[in-house]
Formats: structure tokens, C-alpha cells, sequence
């Protein structure tokens, strides 16, 4: 049978269990599904637990089964660090032996100073922080001042923070294509992020139009080569913004689990071979950054009953395949990304039932299977698994 379409779908911020290295990250116990499984009394997500799922981790509701409809694994990230760039760029094939830059005291002075000189704004700030907390924090003063407030996490980002009132989203845009092209070397964050919020003290919200500036891979990944062979990229979610919109010929960015979804089954229903690369943000931006477990469970609920449209809505010769690209367990004291495993759950028609895919040593084993679907030959790390699934 022939494979002309595989769909990868990013759990972000869904891990099954922390890698052997997390305690260099303050991640062990880390369990983001199963440790919200027991927190809240127990999970209920019977279409991946057909998909094997419960085989992954130790499931509280979700049991595991020798029966699955598909193949199952579990993936550790070779690369260093625990950002979405970085798992995603690993997922297509990209090695990071060096992990981004993080910033827990703040920027240096040095940046700070170089920022000022070339946007002409002083800053608030500069500190990691919550993106809620800080404009309640500090969103009265930038309107008083008009300073940009600046701030970053435990990932590898460098976010700016204005009123829209204050300064134009046009306006904070070119500032952030400033720090981006500033931001380079060993300051080379992963991302750049605009902030914009609206409101009043004490009623400051964050609005829709936040925009990444992503640090660009450093080599072809497995989209780029897919694009140069002829082949479609339809990107879902904010795929564009982690690979700065390369490697992408179809787009339909989105902000939320729900509307992902539906612009993933609308790609469906095209005719385009190639990849469907689809993220579904909010496992991670909303509820594992939150500490919100039942927040958490809940996504994963409304994603499960989704899947049965999903699988529905491939073809005879699609290949699907669920992953994330770290952890974001929101049972853990941290309310950063976590070091962990992330799930491998691969089905369609092409698939063999039960199969056991193991722990495998990298993301990139996605990227490897994908490129040996297509006749790319192979990427730089990663094994492809397309022989042990296929009938």
C-alpha cells in the first residue's frame, strides 16, 4: 500500500515519565499524564488506551492492553534542554547538543543596554515570570512610562510585554524583529515572543495577537525536504512560529486545542501529499504552566473524544502519529517544562495492530520514519520505525 500523507499530532507538553537525565533539570517524578491521572482519581481516555497509551506509564484509569489498534512507544530526547523549539526541531530531525540559553536571574545588563540602544525603550522587568502575573505586576507602570516590560521563564525565550494602547501591535512586532536579530551567538534564545495585553489596572488581559520570532534551525529539517522534493507541509497550530515559517507550503495557524482540530480534519478532507504537522497548545500554555491538573485531564478528555473523528477522516494510505515534545506535569511544584518521555502512538491503515515500539533513544525516530516514507534518505540522528509497523 502506498503512504502519500502522514499526520503527526504534538501533545504539547505531554509526557509519560521522566527521562533518565531529569534530575539536571529539576524534573524527577515528573509524570505529566499519570501524575495528573492520580491527582485527579483517575483518567478516562478509552480511544488512546486503544491506541496503547495505558502501555506507556502506569495510568491511573487507562490500563494498559496487548490488543492495540496501532504501535505504541515511548521516545527520550537526545538533545539538551526541554523547550518546544527544541522538541520539535527533534521530532524533524534536528540534534540540539547544546541547550538554549535560560536566563533564571534575569538578562545581563550588557543585553538589556543593546536592546535600549537599538529599539529606544527602557525596560520593566527583567525577570522570569508568570505572563498573567507580570502585567498585573508591572502593567500600570509601563502605561505610566511607557517602558517595555521584559521578562522570560525557565525556557529559553525572551518575551515583551506592551499595552496596546501604549504601543501599537505593529509597533511591538518590530521591536521583537529587533531583539530577534539582536539575539544571536551565545544570547541565541529559542524564541522571541510578543506579549500584547489590553484593559485597565486591576483588568489587564492578554489579547490574541501574540507572535513568536523562533531562532531558525540550523540545518534542513525533514519539512524543509519534504518541501524541496515536491511533497506539502500543512502546518496546524503554531507550527509555523516554532520553525519561523520554513518548510511549510500550507498554513492554518490557531491558538487553541479546538480550533486546531478542526483545521486539522478540514486538512484532511484536502488533497495535498505529504506532511500534516499539527500542535495542539493547550496541555501546556494553559493548564501545565497553571498548575491546573483538572484543567489538564480535561484537554485530554476533549482530545480523546476527538480521535474517532480523526481516525475517520484518514484514508486508506494515511499514517498518523501521536507525540509531544516534553512535559508540562501540572501536578509538580515547578510550573515550567519537564524532562520526560514523550508517547509514540502510531495508527492507520497501514499499521500493524500490537505492535511494541519500545523506548526508543530519540524524537527524531518521527523524522527518520517520515523521511523514509517520502525516499529522503536518512536525517542527521534518529531510526526510522517504518519496517517494524507496516503490514
Amino acid at each position: 500500500m502506498t503512504i502519500e500523507r502522514i499526520l503527526v499530532i504534538v501533545l504539547d507538553g505531554v509526557g509519560v515519565g521522566e527521562l533518565p537525565d531529569a534530575d539536571e533539570y529539576g524534573d524527577v517524578g515528573s509524570n505529566s499524564i499519570a501524575n495528573t491521572a492520580r491527582a485527579i482519581g483517575g483518567l478516562d481516555l478509552p480511544n488512546m488506551q486503544a491506541l496503547g497509551l495505558g502501555n506507556l506509564s502506569d495510568i491511573l484509569g487507562v490500563p494498559p492492553r496487548a490488543d492495540t489498534l496501532g504501535a505504541y512507544g515511548k521516545l527520550a530526547e537526545a538533545s539538551k534542554g526541554k523547550d518546544s523549539v527544541t522538541g520539535h526541531w527533534e521530532l524533524m530531525g534536528i540534534h540540539s547538543p547544546i541547550a538554549m540559553p535560560t536566563y533564571p536571574e534575569g538578562f545581563p545588563p550588557d543585553v538589556l543596554e543593546e536592546f535600549t540602544r537599538r529599539t529606544g525603550y527602557d525596560v520593566l522587568g527583567n525577570k522570569p515570570a508568570s505572563g498573567t502575573e507580570i502585567i498585573v505586576e508591572l502593567g500600570e507602570e509601563h502605561l505610566k512610562t511607557g517602558n517595555l516590560i521584559v521578562y522570560t521563564s525557565a525556557d529559553s525565550v525572551f518575551q515583551i510585554a506592551a499595552h496596546e494602547g501604549i504601543v501599537p501591535i505593529e509597533e511591538l512586532y518590530r521591536v521583537c524583529e529587533i531583539a530577534r536579530d539582536m539575539l544571536s551567538g551565545p544570547h541565541a534564545v529559542g524564541r522571541v515572543i510578543a506579549r500584547p495585553f489590553e484593559g485597565e489596572p486591576g483588568a489587564f488581559k492578554r489579547t490574541s495577537r501574540r507572535h513568536d520570532y523562533p531562532l531558525l534551525p540550523p540545518r534542513p529539517t525533514v519539512m524543509m525536504r519534504l518541501v524541496e522534493a515536491g511533497y506539502d507541509v500543512a502546518a496546524v497550530g503554531k507550527i509555523d512560529d516554532l520553525f519561523g515559517n520554513t518548510g511549510i507550503t500550507l498554513n492554518k495557524h490557531r491558538t487553541n486545542n479546538r480550533d486546531s482540530i478542526a483545521a486539522m480534519l478540514e486538512f484532511l478532507q484536502d488533497e495535498f501529499k505529504g506532511l500534516l504537522l499539527v500542535n495542539l497548545i493547550e496541555y501546556d500554555m494553559i493548564y501545565g504552566h497553571r498548575n491546573d491538573p483538572e484543567g489538564y485531564a480535561g484537554a485530554l478528555r476533549d482530545f480523546d473524544a476527538a480521535l474517532p473523528g480523526i481516525q475517520a477522516a484518514l484514508r486508506p494510505g494515511d499514517i498518523a502519529m501521536i507525540v509531544a515534545d516534553h512535559g508540562v506535569d501540572p501536578t509538580m511544584p515547578s510550573t515550567d517544562h519537564s524532562r520526560e518521555y514523550i508517547p509514540l502512538l502510531v495508527f492507520g491503515t497501514p499499521v500493524k495492530p500490537g505492535v511494541d515500539l519500545g523506548v526508543r533513544s530519540t524524537f527524531a525516530d518521527v523524522g527518520a520514519t517520515i523521511a523514509e516514507v517520502f525516499g529522503l534518505g536518512g536525517t542527521e540522528i534518529g531510526v526510522s520505525f517504518l519496517q517494524d509497523i507496516t503490514q
